[in-house]
């Protein structure tokens, strides 16, 4: 019995330990995007669409909500980066892990295509 409880406890706190950590990263493209929450910000960016960010909102229990609005912030970086966006929006609450983002240029590209 008592080992039973044993390794109950410690998954529980695996489970602790794994949920406080990050596992989203910023890529070093995402790193040129800026997250802005002003619609003011970006009157006069051009916009370029949307995009869809998902994370893991709940193990056992319900996560941290910085941690997921940062996650969900750092995988819409990245995927504005793809698109060739430099700022983000988010457009609607974070909901079971999910948030979208409006992706917008708002600085000249010194990109030579």
């Amino acid at each position: 019995m008592m080992k039973k409880i044993l390794i109950v406890f410690c998954c529980v706190l695996l489970l602790l330990i794994l949920s406080s950590c990050a596992w989203v990263k910023v890529s070093p493209k995402g790193e040129g995007v800026r997250l802005v929450q002003s619609t003011r910000t970006i009157e006069s960016c051009k916009k370029l669409g949307n995009v869809n960010a998902k994370v893991v909102g709940k193990v056992v229990f319900d996560r941290d909500a910085e941690k997921v609005a940062g996650e969900l912030a750092a995988l819409a970086r990245n995927e504005a980066a793809l698109i060739g966006g430099d700022t983000i929006i988010p457009i609607s609450e974070i909901s079971d892990g999910r948030r979208t983002f409006a992706v917008y240029q708002c600085f000249q590209s010194n990109r030579n295509y």
